[in-house]
């Protein structure tokens, strides 16, 4: 294996694993239900504080089957940064572990209509009519967080 290629890493800064959750718009949500798996791309928010996912709500959605199902989901950000060497990419991602849970009733006011519009990119409609769509805002309490990125 020492003809195999590899790159050094190092692990993220708080303060860029801050700006990088503020400043990516989208991530893949990851959730389980006894042995099956279910990925999504997702659409987060994050504030300093907290990360949250606003998504829709239909009658018989396999992703709501999931979300009600899962323990413990994890969440994966990633991209690449151009470096000082055209030829060379740093590449970096995040990976949050935590548990989903709808905002409370006393909470929902924080994400009116105007806030879910600043906050979030449009919502994308699959198929169903927009008045059987119900707008949900999730938070993900994250449990572990690592962040790594490589060096050029």
């Amino acid at each position: 294996m020492k003809h195999v290629e590899y790159a050094y890493t190092r692990g993220l800064e708080d303060e860029e694993v801050d700006d990088l959750l503020r400043t990516t718009e989208t991530g893949v949500l990851a959730l389980a239900a006894d042995d099956d798996a279910y990925a999504v791309p997702m659409a987060h928010y994050y504030d300093g504080d907290g990360l949250y996912f606003r998504l829709g709500r239909t009658e018989g959605s396999e992703k709501w089957a999931f979300i009600d199902q899962t323990k413990t989901a994890c969440y994966t950000i990633y991209g690449t940064r151009d470096t000082e060497d055209a030829d060379e990419l740093k590449s970096w991602s995040i990976t949050a572990t935590g548990t989903l849970s709808e905002l409370p009733a006393s909470e929902r006011e924080v994400f009116d209509t105007e806030e879910i519009n600043q906050d979030f990119p449009p919502i994308r409609i699959f198929g169903e009519s927009v008045e059987d769509v119900e707008i949900v805002v999730l938070e993900f309490e994250i449990e572990t967080m690592t962040g790594r990125m490589t060096l050029p």
